[in-house]
């Protein structure tokens, strides 16, 4: 073998070992090339309170928290009523969809962060709302009233007897159901979380079904003995309402005083 042919094949030879050698400091570099740092986004500030959203049970009904919402704004803060798709009784994921556009407005609009406030199913919305829609970064509190976190028989019964009567949401929250079974529990913090209920609901059978694993859940006669509050007036109950309001206050989220009663 003459030394030119030699000489040209080891010229080869370098150049594809160089070649090899680059590609692998290439790949070297992109696997330790450090990654940016992930950008923390700030969880809401309890002491900040923001606008109050409110969201209606099920049938969509709005009188009750419209009465509450304006005792809310009374107290200088702002508060809407959330208006459902399927007055309230369509697939709960669309109504908790719908309070998240409420939500968007509210901060792009400058707010801190928000409060929510389900009266009976809806508060079932705002736990789907916070699971699926990031609320631990917009919510600060999320307070129930009477909710049926558990299902409720009254959506059990309608759905055999009645089927055609049933919509989703009263499928959704029928005890056992694939939806509640799917709903993280216990539930997530932040937000904070509030779960009233009172032991004379004969809506949300049993009673003990508005107890929220994870949130601070009290019942309105554990609070004031006394009190005679039906499903329906949990929103409008002076006691109740009372309770909400210092729930929603800037201070921290405790167990309700008796001298609200």
């Amino acid at each position: 073998m003459s030394s030119g042919r030699f000489s040209r094949r080891r010229r080869a030879l370098v150049l594809v070992v160089a070649a090899v050698a680059a590609l692998g400091a290439i790949g070297v570099g992109a696997l330790v090339w450090p990654e940016s740092d992930p950008v923390d986004v700030a969880l809401p500030t309890q002491d900040r309170p923001g606008p109050v959203l409110l969201v209606p049970g099920y049938g969509g009904n709005t009188r009750g928290v419209a009465r509450l919402a304006a005792r809310i704004r009374a107290t200088g803060r702002q508060a809407s009523v959330v208006t459902l798709p399927g007055n309230g009784t369509g697939d709960l994921r669309a109504q908790a969809a719908a309070l998240d556009r409420y939500v968007d407005r509210a901060l792009a609009a400058g707010a801190p962060s928000v409060d929510i406030i389900g009266q009976s199913a809806g508060g079932v919305v705002a736990r789907l709302w916070v699971q699926d829609h990031d609320g631990a970064h917009k919510a600060r509190r999320v307070i129930t009233l009477g909710s049926p976190h558990h299902g409720a028989q009254l959506a059990a019964t309608g759905s055999v007897l009645v089927p055609r009567a049933c919509p989703a949401a009263c499928r959704q929250l029928v005890p056992g159901s694939g939806f509640l079974s799917a709903l993280v529990t216990p539930v997530p913090s932040p937000p904070d979380w509030l779960a009233l209920w009172t032991t004379q609901d004969t809506i949300v059978t049993p009673p003990e079904s508005a107890r929220l694993e994870g949130a601070l859940s009290v019942s309105v006669q554990s609070v004031c003995p006394g009190a005679r509050v039906a499903h329906s007036a949990l929103p409008t109950d002076p006691t109740v309402t009372r309770i909400v309001l210092a729930a929603i206050g800037a201070g921290p989220l405790e167990v309700p005083d008796p001298e609200l009663c």
